[in-house]
């Protein structure tokens, strides 16, 4: 992308009042040049159906989107796919209006893989239990394949969902031991890693996935929430004494490559962009 030409953005989830998304992509819109938009959608709040913001978005000038929760799944079917590993996982989360066409990506997928490697540096996930088989945790699972997780626990308060994600991913995985259930407790034991994919914790969702009592032992934990940072997950997954990898960190690597997709253009100074978001979130609080 060139030129000067405002960039116009934007989010499309429920739930979303709280996210930092704007602040990254005009942010990191400022550090490359370009005067950049950040739009909040949220269709109930618009009293409209999600495929009518949808098709909103191209007719009002969006050149792109986020998506988040619910709608990461539902969106996969009504945009283009070059990747076939997204095809797979079946959800996107970044999505780019071209003529007479959308094309979808997800970075969440390598946003994940980025965050982790960050934090962990080379030491792989082990055996995984995941909680919550949507659009987030699908990502997530055929994340934890490609940093070698030796095993992977997909657990879903929907049985058949657990199932059907845990399938997929055994066969893009070559046979890997995967399994699906509804027990979270039975499959945190002897777990080395704990992942929640749920909205359990984020605003407006409170609590954690996981009961406390079945944390210990484990080595390492990540939620995907992040408003808040500060979730009772972390706080149990930490007094137990789990390395923890907060969703703040998914949010900045996968914002990170969504805005490269949006705009074409890197962010050459990232702990730059990371120390103005942190400045902008605590002016925000004043």
């Amino acid at each position: 992308m060139t030129g000067s030409a405002t960039v116009k953005l934007g989010l499309i989830g429920d739930n979303i009042a709280r996210s930092r998304s704007p602040d990254l992509h005009r942010i990191a819109g400022a550090l490359n040049g370009l005067e950049v938009t950040y739009d909040l959608l949220v269709p109930p709040e618009l009293g409209l159906d999600f495929d009518t913001v949808f098709q909103s978005c191209a007719a009002h000038g969006y050149r792109g989107v986020n998506v988040t929760y619910p709608y990461k799944e539902i969106v996969a079917g009504k945009v283009g796919i070059d990747d076939p590993l997204v095809r797979r996982i079946g959800a996107v989360n970044t999505v780019v209006f071209q003529p007479g066409a959308a094309a979808g990506y997800n970075t969440d997928y390598s946003g994940f893989v980025a965050a982790y490697r960050a934090k962990f540096a080379g030491n792989p996930p082990g055996t995984v239990l995941l909680i919550g088989a949507g659009g987030v945790g699908r990502a997530i699972a055929f994340a934890l394949v490609a940093l070698g997780v030796t095993e992977l626990r997909v657990v879903d308060r929907d049985g058949s969902r657990a199932d059907i994600l845990a399938a997929a991913v055994r066969q893009a995985s070559g046979g890997r031991r995967v399994t699906g259930s509804t027990d979270i407790s039975a499959a945190a034991g002897g777990a080395d890693g704990i992942v929640n994919c749920t909205p359990v914790g984020m605003t407006g969702y409170p609590g954690s996935p996981i009961d406390r009592a079945a944390l210990g032992g484990q080595r390492w934990a990540f939620d995907a929430v992040y408003t808040p940072v500060e979730t009772a997950f972390k706080a149990d997954a930490e007094a137990a004494g789990l390395d923890f990898l907060s969703g703040y960190e998914l949010f900045f690597h996968q914002g990170i490559q969504a805005f490269r997709i949006f705009t074409g253009r890197d962010i050459a100074d990232t702990d730059e962009l990371r120390r103005l978001l942190k400045d902008q979130g605590n002016a925000t609080r004043k």
